[in-house]
């Protein structure tokens, strides 16, 4: 079986080698060290001047918008993961989606002006599939219009915008560290920010607003994470470079082979040092992706229709008009890709999809 993905795996020695500190520690949660060697060195890989690292990338969303003070209206993407519309909703405020660049799969930046109103409090963009959203037209439209901007980050590990990393952007990014992604801590995620007063304002809320042993400095949530998760992190990171070389020799690998489909391939924004996170084609039409999807599961091969359904049709948001989401959702897949994935098995999924189109 070829999954669309795995979670890479160090040398189980490694990860002993900090789990015996922690059974010695009996230090299991609650800022442990090994959380606090985690963001001190993410911090000092990515080049960012402050994050704190949380439970997973769905409360790092929560906390953002609480933080933020959000409320009313919150502009988003509907061609996301559905953390990024329920977070919304989970607050109590209302998604108002924005259609998509059909290009590069993220919000466009035309369409974001007619969609605000005196309710608008923000807006809540994707970087997806690590392929950074057009940030200077997003913040030059919040700017004008004193609206806040969080970016979803969560596939972004690794991505640079103009030199920097994406996590720089926005009021606050998140970004995930579940096992799924490119670099995780088996459940994680973090915050980002260039403010410091916010950053201990959220680091305050990850930790049920705890100001001390008997004082609460704000309402907060559970958004912890364990020094088991960090210990995944800091084995991890010390593959960081070797992981996003070998993704991008994979990724450039399916480009080439892939010339003769019948595809589109998402356009990367021209600003990014891309993170090759995924690699998803975008089909004629659903019945084509349906047959090829259908092909490669009879070889034991499983691709994924990231992101399907488009968010704005869920039957528990208000409806928007976005064209260009509703025939992108219906006609896109990612191919498997993961550490593990070897030539031999990139080839024979290369040969199923052109076999199919010509079949």
């Amino acid at each position: 079986m070829i999954p669309v993905t795995k979670p890479f795996m160090p040398r189980l020695e490694e990860y002993e080698s900090y789990v015996r500190g922690i059974w010695q520690r009996q230090w299991l949660t609650n800022n442990g060290p090994l959380v606090n060697e985690l963001e001190l060195q993410l911090k000092q890989y990515l080049n960012v001047p402050h994050m704190i690292y949380v439970s997973n990338g769905t409360s790092a969303l929560q906390i953002a918008i609480k933080a933020l003070g959000l409320k009313g209206e919150i502009i988003t993407t509907p061609f996301s993961f559905i953390a990024t519309t329920s977070s919304i909703l989970w607050e109590g405020w209302k998604p108002v989606f924005v259609d998509i660049d059909p290009d590069t799969l993220n919000m466009d930046p035309a369409l974001i002006e007619a969609a605000i109103t005196p309710q608008t409090s923000a807006i809540i963009a994707t970087h997806v599939f690590g392929n950074p959203c057009d940030i200077d037209a997003i913040q030059e439209i919040a700017a004008r219009h004193h609206l806040k901007v969080i970016y979803d980050a969560s596939h972004c590990f690794g991505t640079k915008y103009k030199g920097q990393s994406v996590f720089q952007y926005g009021d606050i990014s998140i970004t995930s560290f579940h096992a799924t992604k490119l670099f995780h801590t088996i459940e994680g995620g973090a915050v980002f920010t260039q403010d410091a007063a916010l950053l201990k304002e959220m680091a305050y809320m990850r930790n049920f607003g705890f100001n001390g042993p008997e004082d609460f400095a704000c309402v907060g949530i559970n958004g912890k994470n364990s020094e088991f998760h960090a210990a995944m992190g800091l084995v991890n990171l010390k593959y960081a470079d070797e992981l996003l070389w070998r993704r991008k020799e994979q990724y450039q690998h399916y480009a080439k082979s892939l010339l003769g489909l019948n595809m589109q391939m998402q356009t990367i924004d021209k600003n990014a040092d891309y993170n090759h996170a995924y690699f998803p084609i975008i089909l004629p039409s659903e019945e084509v992706l349906k047959k090829m999807e259908a092909h490669l599961i009879g070889h034991g091969i499983y691709p994924r229709r990231y992101f399907y359904p488009s968010l704005h049709t869920l039957r528990f948001v208000e409806k928007y008009e976005c064209a260009h989401s509703s025939s992108i959702a219906q006609r896109i897949m990612c191919l498997p890709l993961h550490h593990e994935l070897t030539a031999e098995e990139m080839h024979m999924i290369v040969r199923i999809l052109l076999r199919t189109q010509n079949n």
